[in-house]
Parts: C-alpha cells; sequence; structure tokens
C-alpha cells in the first residue's frame, strides 16, 4: 500500500463517524418541522391536481385527522397562497375520522373535525359559504369567517356525498356569471333527456307488453306498473292488475338495496314496465330504475292513450303474489312517501 493511502481502519473509522452524523444530526427535526413538510406537500398535491373551471383552480382534498385540526389545515392554506401568489383559486380542505383533541366530556369521542375554505378571492369564498351552508344543515358546530378563509367544524365528514357536495360547492362559486337567458354550460333540455333516457330503454309496444304480462314461459318475473297521479288516474281511467305506484316514490318501492321497497323488489332482474297517460314520464321514469341497476326496466310506446286506442282489455292477469280476487294496489304505503323522502 502506498503512504499516501489512508489505511483500511481509517476509511472505516471515518464512514462510522460520517454514519453517525447523519443518524443523530446536531440539529434534530421537530414535530413542528414534520408538520410543516407535511402541510406543503399536501399544498402542492392540492395545487397538482387542481381542476380549472372558467381559468379559477379548485380542488378538495380529505386528510386523515391530525392533532390541532384547524391550526394544520391553516397552515396547509398558507403554503396554497405562497404557491400561487397571481393565480386565482379555491380550495376546500378537510379532516377525517376522529380527532385527537376531540374528546368528550365522558371520555367519548366526537365525530366533529375541521373543514377549511380557502381562496383568492373574497367573493368566490362567500359564494361557496352560503352554498356550503346548505350542504350540510344540522352538521356545523363552529364557523369561523375572515373574508378569505373559512374555517368550520363539521360532524361526520368526509363520506362520498361530502366529496361531491364540496365539488359542487367550488364549482358553482366560481364559474363567471351568464346571461340568465342562456342555458348554461353542460345543461340539456327536456327533449335532450328524454332522448337520452330512451335510448337505454327496449321500449314496448302496448300489444308487446300485454303478450309479455300473459306469457307464462317469460324467463324473469314482468310487472305492469302505473306512475299517473290519483286525479289523472280518476279522471282517464287505468289497466286493472297493474301495480299503481306514484312517481314521487318509485325508485324507493323498487331498489332492492332500499328499506323501502316493495316485497317483491328482491332481485335485479324484473322486468318492469311503466306506463304514463302518453309514455314521456315513463320513459324518464324507467331510465331512473337503470340508475338502480334494475336493466329490464322499460316503459310502454304511446302510454295508457295508446293501450286503450289499441283495443286491449283494461284487465290484466294479476302477478302471481297475488290472488285472482286481489288488485294490486298500492297507492297507500304503511309510511308516508314524504318520510321515505326524507329519511333517505
Amino acid at each position: 500500500m502506498s503512504s499516501s493511502e489512508p489505511s483500511t481502519d481509517i476509511v472505516v473509522e471515518r464512514t462510522l463517524i460520517q454514519s453517525s452524523a447523519t443518524a443523530f444530526p446536531t440539529n434534530p427535526r421537530t414535530l413542528a418541522d414534520v408538520r410543516e413538510e407535511v402541510a406543503q406537500s399536501l399544498a402542492l398535491r392540492m395545487i397538482t391536481k387542481a381542476r380549472t373551471i372558467d381559468g379559477v383552480r379548485i380542488g378538495v382534498h380529505f386528510t386523515f385527522s391530525k392533532k390541532d385540526d384547524g391550526r394544520f389545515l391553516r397552515l396547509v392554506t398558507s403554503h396554497i397562497r405562497a404557491r400561487l401568489p397571481s393565480s386565482r383559486y379555491l380550495f376546500a380542505i378537510a379532516t377525517t375520522g376522529a380527532s385527537p383533541t376531540s374528546r368528550g366530556t365522558r371520555g367519548g369521542t366526537r365525530t366533529s373535525n375541521a373543514l377549511v375554505i380557502c381562496g383568492s378571492d373574497e367573493d368566490d369564498v362567500q359564494r361557496a359559504v352560503l352554498l356550503a351552508s346548505s350542504k350540510f344543515l344540522g352538521r356545523v358546530d363552529a364557523v369561523q369567517n375572515t373574508g378569505t378563509l373559512l374555517a368550520a367544524s363539521v360532524r361526520h365528514i368526509g363520506s362520498s356525498y361530502d366529496d361531491a357536495a364540496l365539488w359542487d360547492v367550488l364549482s358553482k362559486s366560481v364559474r363567471t356569471p351568464i346571461d340568465p337567458l342562456l342555458p348554461p354550460p353542460g345543461s340539456r333540455s327536456i327533449d335532450q333527456l328524454l332522448s337520452d333516457a330512451r335510448s337505454k330503454l327496449e321500449r314496448m309496444t302496448p300489444r308487446q307488453a300485454y303478450d309479455a304480462l300473459h306469457d307464462p314461459t317469460y324467463p324473469m318475473p314482468v310487472f305492469l306498473v302505473d306512475i299517473r297521479p290519483a286525479s289523472q288516474r280518476a279522471r282517464e281511467g287505468g289497466i286493472h292488475g297493474s301495480l299503481i305506484i306514484e312517481r314521487n316514490v318509485l325508485e324507493w318501492r323498487f331498489d332492492p338495496r332500499c328499506e323501502a321497497r316493495l316485497a317483491i323488489a328482491d332481485r335485479y332482474d324484473l322486468k318492469i314496465i311503466i306506463y304514463c297517460q302518453e309514455g314521456y314520464t315513463s320513459s324518464l321514469a324507467a331510465a331512473s330504475l337503470h340508475e338502480l341497476g334494475l336493466l329490464n326496466a322499460t316503459d310502454i310506446v304511446g302510454g295508457f292513450a295508446a293501450w286503450g286506442a289499441a283495443g286491449l282489455p283494461g284487465q290484466i292477469r294479476p302477478p302471481s303474489t297475488i290472488s285472482d280476487e286481489e288488485s294490486y294496489q298500492i297507492s297507500q304505503p304503511s309510511f308516508d312517501s314524504d318520510d321515505v323522502i326524507d329519511g333517505v
């Protein structure tokens, strides 16, 4: 070995000293340093994943609850502000889970967490405050509004509803005012809604519906459903043997996952044939059942008026779940329709 080269022992010792210096720095990181780093990382992530609407960056983010949630979220907003000094933005950040600082007086854990809405424009933030207040009715424990920043304590936050609600709040808050006489971007006319609904359906003529209802070999249960209001049924008549389920409770009665469903609505392959008076509302109703997973739902072309014009009987064979002497009418459920809707 050359005399100018360090010995192996010296090299090993130097390596150990350097390793020790790395493992035990003279200025170890504090908890505040870690929180600062996490806040910076979260702010950068939100900015990177932000959507742009009418030139404004918006974003929603949920993070696990930490000690002193409110202060931490304010720290995140300060980093967003520092990184977007001249940009217009609106962000919502909330913590989820049981907060370490929100213990009840009897040892229980409250479920209130922090929500912060921050923006570069005070008008954007205040519009968001007004919209958000209607999204979290009865769930807000405390609010602090400072113009460009809203800090609130909200119970049970973090669900898919909350995520969608906050995105909706931010999107509507930053949209550029439009001519009230022009349709807003993304809106559709009733003709478009009807066309889109019917594109999902295998619509039936009155004769096809009648034949399916009386075909003992049909591969799945078939039900004829009258969704017209009582006044229209009284004025126009109806088809004896059909289920009478008014439009305002239809989804609750046929969703197999809903506690308010009918006893027959325990499977997803039901052939539900809906009719209204002329075959318009019924198409929208059948498409709505498709959204629930009832992909065989359809309606009658021309509705009850077309059924009568085709000369078909005013009575069909009742569903196999009841006797021939019974009419299968469900116009008066065991609880009010309004209660069903309010409870969902």
